[in-house]
């Protein structure tokens, strides 16, 4: 790997001569692969892994198989995680235990959100954000298929949350950086990169903390994370946020065996850093801060602007009457306010409805809660959303059971036949066991129901198949 000249001075300044060298040798190894198994959806481990010892639910691979021939991926069984990313769990565990609201405002791809899905308190809701429109649709895809309700997925610029007010307990703020972490899988990140450049993402850093920092309730907690090594992006970025906005910086309580690096700016404030040649992993930083201050609630003159808002907001619909049925098709119906926008029914937790709707009125939302059904004519078309869910009723649609091939064309959104004994209507299709989606079997044949947008592309199938769950 050709490092840029800059690069090597600057990190060797920061790790000094020997751990620079050290540092060098493995970025020239190999990746490590490593998945986070979903434990909403499955009790199995992969064969022959071994445990990411920061997080509960990650493995390692011995090798790195064709995921997306993978039934089960599609399933939302596991998501493929770089490992580091994986040490949000301990920062959740040792400070969040009660019921909170959270926003992931860099979101995309969805490992982090994912994580966090898992292990914040039940009865807790996730936000997940992402600005790049591009990307929104990848990170909606990934939410829905790990099956959570109490999730919400927007597209909006960090500034347009200010809006809200303090909102969110928890921020996290995965931010744009200069990509230092990712030299090893990437690279693109090693020819883009430029002392210019890093200038210009810990100043755009900064800014998108200014701009989200309202949105935090005092006493809220602020994680700070980057894919990357320079202080600037890092130790002096946290020091700033901490100075200029009001934050006390946490400790996380970490175990020796697991190497990651404390604060390399000469500086006594806990930060972990996650270096190659240390921890098995990309690079990766993570801080954690607390806000200082008062609520912005109490602030008269924010108070009459944020009423002032609303009342120009979009306002309530009418609620349509719902098709009874729908309503059998979630377990705990009753803990669900139900909602039908453009003939799409949606489900989404009583207790956080005031928050959806002010999220509705605001902001730009993408997908919300569980997606249930869609009228079409005199049609009511279960959604894949639903599929997804692992709160949908099992009892509401009978399923059948289909072997590799016919999952692998299922997710192809093939032409799809069913036994002459099937029932008809609508079916759920499933691969050991895990829903991958409907089938509507109308006798002849069954109309694949698998979303276009999210089908296999690839018309290549691995002559060995490996697949990462095993026979569990």
């Amino acid at each position: 790997m050709n490092l840029p000249v800059d690069f090597i001075k600057r990190t060797s300044d920061l790790l000094g001569e020997e751990q620079f060298a050290a540092f060098c040798e493995a970025l020239s190894k190999e990746s490590p692969v490593s998945i986070r198994v979903n434990r909403l959806k499955t009790d199995a481990v992969p064969e022959g892994g071994h445990r990411v010892p920061w997080c509960d639910m990650g493995y390692y691979l011995s090798s790195r198989p064709a995921f997306t021939f993978d039934p089960l991926f599609h399933a939302g069984c596991y998501y493929v995680q770089e490992a580091s990313s994986m040490f949000l769990e301990q920062v959740l565990k040792q400070y969040v235990h009660e019921p909170v609201v959270m926003l992931d405002l860099c979101a995309a791809p969805g490992g982090k959100s994912t994580l966090a899905r898992s292990v914040l308190p039940e009865g807790s809701l996730l936000v997940a954000n992402e600005v790049m429109r591009n990307r929104v649709q990848v990170l909606a895809e990934n939410v829905t298929k790990w099956g959570h309700p109490d999730t919400v997925v927007l597209n909006n610029d960090p500034a347009d949350f200010a809006q809200l007010g303090d909102l969110f307990d928890v921020i996290l703020t995965d931010v744009p950086c200069s990509g230092e972490g990712m030299f090893r899988k990437d690279p693109v990140a090693v020819e883009e990169w430029s002392k210019e450049n890093v200038t210009l993402c810990w100043q755009r850093q900064r800014r998108i903390v200014s701009d989200i920092w309202r949105c935090l309730k005092p006493g809220g907690l602020l994680i700070y994370s980057t894919c990357t090594y320079n202080r600037e992006e890092n130790e002096d970025n946290v020091a700033w946020i901490a100075e200029e906005l009001g934050a006390e910086m946490l400790p996380v309580e970490v175990q020796p065996e697991w190497s990651i690096t404390g604060n390399l700016a000469g500086k006594d404030f806990p930060v972990y850093r996650f270096l190659s040649h240390r921890t098995e992993g990309e690079g990766l930083f993570m801080a954690v801060l607390r806000k200082s201050g008062e609520s912005e609630e109490d602030i008269p003159a924010f108070r009459q602007r944020k009423e002032k808002k609303a009342k120009g907001g979009k306002g309530k619909d009418k609620m349509p009457v719902l098709p009874k049925e729908v309503k059998d098709w979630l377990v705990s119906s009753d803990q669900y306010a139900w909602m039908m926008e453009q003939n799409r029914i949606t489900a989404f937790s009583a207790i956080y409805q005031s928050v959806y709707e002010n999220l509705r009125e605001r902001m730009r939302m993408v997908c919300a809660g569980v997606q249930v059904a869609e009228i079409k004519g005199k049609d009511l078309i279960p959604s894949h959303a639903l599929a997804m869910s692992v709160c949908r009723n099992e009892k509401a649609f009978p399923s059948v059971e289909v072997s590799y091939e016919q999952a692998i064309a299922y997710l192809r959104k093939e032409a799809f036949a069913l036994e002459a004994d099937a029932p008809r209507g609508y079916i759920l299709i499933r691969y050991k066991g895990k829903a991958l989606g409907f089938v509507k079997n109308i006798g002849n044949r069954a109309n694949n129901l698998y979303p276009q947008e999210w089908r296999i592309r690839s018309g290549y199938l691995p002559e060995q198949v490996s697949l990462v769950l095993g026979n569990s």
